[in-house]
């Protein structure tokens, strides 16, 4: 079981460039699409669900062009975009029968679908009486009907609190073993603590792609830790280049990439998978920059 990515591009009416030769390969398994908001993420989502066309490119599911034969694809596909729409006024178990409808499933046991979600007690209650991160299982319920060999998950975790964020991803876990997953966020965390194999995305461009593991491995030896004063946050700054700030009381806590050791107060800390996102994200605005100058 595979997704292939082929150089797929797609510019928008506007000018804006939302992709631009994007090659991955998404094995079995949850794989995490990170990028910041705007970085082509949504759209890349969109294009793999056949819900828009690409300029260039192709996609592959298996052995099947998802791009020429959009109805087989469909029947393979789950997918819950960041903002599901509902029909307020229905309970959870007619909404989903109704989903099942439209996608052919007839022989479907429901209720089992939101037992699995943890939703069962709450089958005939209103949508519109759902929580956040209730609605968000319930979108779960609805891209895994008919298990599909592809579903796709855009920000999943987007305004949870931190105990349906847990509860969120112990469930996507669970659900992926059978599957390819594609888990799109730009929260870090989502993807260091789900995602097998990954790529980050980057106002159209794939900057990286590989395991979490093995790219942050890549900076190694290379991060240090300090703590400064508010007033030499600044200086701090402008003499290295630090990749994350977190204020405390009195200070910053900086950390910062070098390939040189660094002394005194500075500490090597090892790498983890947000100092490679801020690393590679900030080596490409750097040569963005010097294209411009």
């Amino acid at each position: 079981m595979k997704l292939e990515i082929q150089q797929l591009s797609k510019c928008y009416s506007n000018g804006v460039q939302a992709l631009s030769q994007v090659s991955l390969t998404c094995p079995k398994g949850i794989y995490g699409l990170l990028g910041q908001n705007g970085a082509g993420k949504s759209t890349l989502m969109r294009t793999i669900a056949t819900l828009q066309d690409a300029d260039e490119g192709e996609i592959f599911l298996d052995e099947v062009n998802l791009q020429k034969f959009p109805k087989e694809a469909r029947s393979m596909i789950g997918y819950l975009p960041q903002d599901m729409g509902v029909y307020p006024n229905m309970s959870a178990l007619e909404t989903l029968e109704y989903f099942a409808g439209l996608k052919g499933l007839h022989r479907v046991n429901l209720h089992e679908e939101l037992e699995r979600v943890n939703l069962v007690n709450e089958a005939h209650q209103r949508l519109d009486t759902y929580s956040g991160g209730m609605r968000r299982r319930f979108g779960i319920a609805v891209a895994f009907l008919g298990q599909p060999r592809l579903v796709i998950v855009d920000e999943p975790t987007a305004g949870l609190d931190p105990f349906e964020r847990r509860r969120f991803q112990h469930l996507l876990a669970t659900a992926a073993q059978n599957c390819i997953l594609i888990l799109s966020s730009h929260i870090v965390e989502d993807i260091s603590d789900l995602a097998s194999n990954m790529a980050i995305l980057h106002k159209g461009k794939v900057l990286a792609e590989g395991p979490p593991s093995e790219l942050v491995s890549k900076l190694e030896g290379k991060i240090h830790l300090t703590e400064v004063p508010f007033e030499h946050s600044e200086e701090a700054h402008r003499e290295h280049q630090v990749l994350s700030s977190r204020p405390k009381k009195n200070s910053h806590l900086l950390r910062i990439y070098s390939k040189e050791a660094l002394g005194g107060d500075f500490t090597m800390v090892p790498p983890d998978l947000e100092d490679f996102y801020a690393f590679r994200v900030g080596e490409e605005s750097q040569k963005s920059d010097l294209v411009k100058s």
